[in-house]
């Protein structure tokens, strides 16, 4: 496939692109007043308490920051292994990288309570701290996909885009390792506490990032009205229904290895059987809509060919990836600390009893608030600079596009 791509902004009815730019704004705006809210009037307006401490906004933040990595995969399979059909998608995989997690970052940040007291951390590093090294990655994370979309966007250097890709795409592995290690790294929470979360988390990333990548992809160029072929979707299609799988093997590994240590069999008998809305929410949201629903739509024959049954999988991996943390943070919180193996415990302070968490308003609004920042970004750079192709027919990218049988 010897096609030259011709990169072009976005040149779509200028009235509804700006209406568009209002309409997210005005999300981000509801975010940062959410936030405002919640600082000035203290976290007891929000549902959080001292045993979920962890609430929705960390639940959008981290979807967000996985996301972002996930994103960024798309321009890896061109750029570090070589798949030339992905070389046109590149520039917008590396502007949803950045984008996406800016969005996440801004959550965190603003549901701090104290955002101000972020530069003790980032001044004052303790590496034996999860936390201090994530920090290092996020921030990483930027400048080197910032560098590497530069070395895309600027023909002069191109050349150095393989070399930056390598860099990018084991960053990127860091950094998502890193955060699944803030769960397997909490020995005191019995949901936690798993080496498997930082796979778990990576193949996560993958169908995530490029579920968010192909819905984006398909309503930038419908925006604009330029071509997207069967061909391409089709084939991200299959890239996905193999990372959906991926997901779906590791909760197996980490629910099968949970279920042989006896320490373990309390925790999975509240998320599998009697853990009320969080067993719902697994089997439902997380393995039936954001798994076996999606594989089905991906690798059937006769849905894996339409262009709709792609991004319907996409929305679906989308949701399910959001219970999937949901039941993840919120659940692994929801379940009682085992402070006395063996004990009965009774206190004023509810320890050794399952906790309701109730997301607040404001909660929810400022993870919103993220989405928007994210969208917002993208959208913005995507009239400002060269991002998008202006054709992604399938006479340019299908190698056997009106070849006799």
């Amino acid at each position: 496939m010897a096609t030259k791509f011709i990169y072009r902004q976005l040149q779509g009815n200028e009235i509804k692109y700006y209406l568009f730019l209002c309409l997210v704004g005005l999300g981000t705006l509801i975010g940062g007043i959410s936030a405002y809210y919640m600082e000035t009037n203290g976290h007891h307006v929000t549902g959080m308490n001292n045993h979920v401490v962890w609430g929705m906004p960390h639940v959008f933040a981290i979807f967000l920051i996985l996301a972002a990595s996930g994103a960024l995969n798309v321009a890896s399979i061109s750029s570090v292994f070589g798949k030339i059909l992905y070389t046109p998608l590149s520039r917008l995989s590396g502007l949803l990288a950045i984008a996406l997690l800016i969005g996440g970052l801004a959550v965190l940040v603003l549901d701090l309570g104290r955002p101000d007291r972020l530069i003790v951390a980032m001044t004052n590093y303790n590496f034996k701290s999860i936390f201090a090294w994530n920090i290092f990655l996020y921030t990483g994370f930027l400048a080197i996909v910032g560098i590497y979309l530069w070395m895309m966007l600027e023909k002069r250097m191109n050349r150095f885009t393989k070399a930056v890709g390598v860099i990018a795409f084991i960053w990127r592995l860091a950094l998502t390792t890193g955060t699944g290690s803030i769960f397997g790294f909490l020995v005191a929470r019995q949901s936690y506490d798993a080496a498997v979360f930082a796979p778990l988390f990576i193949a996560i990333s993958f169908s995530l990032g490029l579920a968010v990548f192909i819905l984006v992809l398909a309503l930038a160029l419908s925006a604009d009205d330029r071509p997207l072929g069967v061909y391409l979707v089709a084939k991200l299609g299959r890239l996905l229904s193999i990372f959906v799988a991926a997901v779906l093997y590791f909760v197996l590994v980490q629910h099968l290895t949970n279920l042989y240590a006896t320490e373990h069999h309390g925790v999975e008998r509240f998320i599998l059987l009697e853990g009320g809305i969080y067993t719902g929410l697994f089997w439902i949201g997380q393995v039936i809509i954001g798994g076996l629903l999606p594989l089905f739509l991906l690798l059937h024959p006769r849905f894996s060919d339409k262009k709709f049954n792609v991004y319907f999988a996409a929305i679906c991996v989308i949701v399910g990836g959001l219970v999937q943390l949901y039941v993840i943070i919120i659940g692994g919180q929801a379940y009682p600390l085992v402070l006395f193996p063996g004990m009965e415990i009774t206190s004023s302070f509810f320890d050794g009893a399952v906790r309701v968490y109730t997301p607040s308003l404001p909660e929810v609004l400022l993870g919103v608030g993220g989405i928007s920042v994210a969208i917002l970004i993208t959208a913005i750079g995507l009239k400002a600079l060269r991002f998008l192709p202006t054709s992604l027919e399938d006479s340019a990218l299908d190698p056997n596009f009106n070849k006799a049988p």
